[in-house]
């Protein structure tokens, strides 16, 4: 049954840097500690980089057992512990009826370690055949999406979106069509990325060199439901108020971040002066210039984009970024005085030029 009511959120984890839970990523947010160390020799040896964001003391088995996890990988860990930890939150007990949830998980690869680990084993064994046959699975991009619904009984719809910086935002985006469309009742929605001496070099080498800032990873997870399916006792924390996206076809970021926004406020009727918080990326161009935050700057002036930090906290988290914002934008927003200043907008820009953002109204609806 489809619905037209707004999308809302009214529930958030996320295990990062800071942290296993929710709790440690508010308090690491609202401190503004960062979060980033140089990366532990004896756990992470020949990585081109002095510093990193990882989870602390973080091993799939450590938070799920031994049984099913022997085989799995980094990125798949941490997205079956954040969907662990925001089901237990929503109090629905293992084994219960979980048809209507549905899943989406935006990555950039999935594992790149796994990915390299399968391939130097079929180069290296006595025959290309001769791999261990549980790794295969983990090269898989929706590997991990995959592994979180299996675990949980999430029988809903189950899907992957890569999207480069701009993934969050798109499967944001995804979970409203799925819910729109009634192919769900409501929809775990989150964003991934592992730390792997893989990703590393191949984000040095993509980038030509060391990267502006620390590699990090982490999940950051929501649930997303219709406003009129709300239960009793669970508060909307933000309502998806509008979005946009677009490619820059020529060369001038600036100005596609800047149609973008203004877009998505005309078509929901938000004037500037009611954006609480603007975040996004940070993204730099070829010349190191802070592009995004000076677009961000601009229409909505300092104050608004200094209320919530960037993601160097924690480090690039790649195409988890945009998600692992939002999750700051509430982690400020909880128990703040806004005024009439009730809504955030969060950008996301990509170097190949695609650009996203979103709106949302923090609090729910009035």
């Amino acid at each position: 049954m489809s619905t037209t009511t707004a999308p809302v959120i009214s529930a958030w984890t996320a295990i990062s840097p800071f942290g296993p839970d929710r709790v440690c990523f508010a308090e690491g947010v609202r401190s503004r500690r960062v979060a980033t160390a140089p990366p532990d020799p004896d756990r992470w040896s020949r990585v081109p980089e002095a510093m990193a964001g990882t989870v602390p003391g973080f091993e799939p088995r450590e938070y799920l057992g031994n049984k099913g996890t022997r085989a799995m990988n980094r990125v798949s860990g941490l997205t079956v512990v954040a969907a662990k930890n925001l089901l237990a939150d929503l109090e629905v007990p293992p084994g219960a009826a979980r048809d209507d949830i549905g899943f989406v998980l935006g990555t950039t690869t999935g594992s790149a370690q796994s990915m390299m680990n399968l391939t130097r084993a079929s180069l290296t064994g006595d025959k290309p055949d001769h791999v261990e046959p549980a790794a295969v699975p983990g090269c898989v991009m929706n590997c991990a999406a995959g592994q979180a619904a299996i675990w949980h009984g999430l029988k809903g719809p189950n899907a992957t979106i890569a999207a480069g910086r701009t993934t969050g935002l798109q499967a944001l985006d995804y979970s409203r069509r799925l819910l729109r469309a009634g192919r769900a009742a409501r929809v775990l929605c989150g964003a991934a990325e592992e730390y792997s001496p893989a990703r590393s070099w191949v984000e040095h080498h993509r980038r030509g060199g060391p990267a502006a800032r620390a590699m990090g990873e982490g999940c950051a997870m929501f649930l997303v439901e219709p406003a009129d399916q709300v239960p009793a006792g669970r508060t909307v924390l933000a309502t998806l108020a509008g979005s946009d996206s677009r490619v820059c076809l020529d060369g001038y970021l600036p100005g596609a971040i800047t149609a973008a926004v203004r877009s998505m406020l005309t078509r929901a009727g938000v004037g500037a002066h009611r954006v609480w918080a603007a975040t996004g990326g940070d993204f730099l161009d070829t010349n190191g210039n802070a592009v995004e935050s000076a677009v961000l700057r601009e229409l909505f002036g300092d104050e608004v984009v200094d209320r919530v930090p960037d993601s160097g906290l924690i480090g690039d988290t790649s195409s988890a970024t945009a998600l692992f914002q939002l999750a700051a934008v509430l982690s400020v927003a909880e128990g703040a005085g806004r005024g009439d200043r009730d809504h955030a907008v969060v950008t996301a820009v990509d170097d190949d030029g695609s650009v996203a953002c979103a709106l949302f109204e923090l609090g729910g609806s009035r």
